[in-house]
């Protein structure tokens, strides 16, 4: 009887290590998965390089499309002189800093970026037409400048 009960307990013993070395080759092909899925430090685009302040920043050239002289009227058409001066340019839309409470300033920084990310991006969600008709469609209120302004940030924040 003794040796029945030694022999049952080698028995679950030896089940135990059987188990343990399953889980851990299960847990090193797991591992093993996870570095081949990983860049590590593989160079990529860090968030917010289609942001206005980026552009505002000429860290990057310009899409030779828009230059950053060009004037925001002449750039979006004749529909934005209701809003904003005529002079007003590109490079000037993306640095400005008036678009705390004002969903006008807003949209038209937030609309400078999307446009030269469609025009260098490709990815970006929205094509250039897109964003110009855009545009043109929120300034008929408040409320949907503000919206569209949101939206043209959302997609801008999310590039890369």
């Amino acid at each position: 009887m003794e040796s029945s009960t030694v022999l049952s307990r080698l028995i679950l013993v030896l089940f135990i290590l059987g188990l343990a070395v399953t889980v851990a080759e299960a847990i090193r092909g797991h591992q093993e998965k996870e570095l081949i899925r990983r860049p590590g430090f593989m160079y990529s685009r860090i968030r917010g390089r289609c942001t206005p302040q980026f552009w505002s920043s000429r860290r990057e050239a310009w899409p030779r499309m828009v230059p950053q002289t060009s004037s925001v009227s002449k750039v979006f058409g004749s529909r934005v002189y209701e809003r904003y001066r005529t002079d007003l340019t590109l490079l000037e839309a993306t640095e400005r800093n008036d678009d705390n409470n004002n969903a006008f300033s807003s949209l038209l920084k937030q609309s400078s970026a999307a446009l030269l990310n469609s025009y260098s991006r490709k990815d970006f969600p929205y094509t250039a037409w897109e964003v110009k008709t855009a545009l043109i469609q929120a300034l008929v209120s408040e409320e949907a400048a503000s919206l569209q302004a949101q939206r043209f940030s959302h997609a801008n924040e999310a590039c890369t």
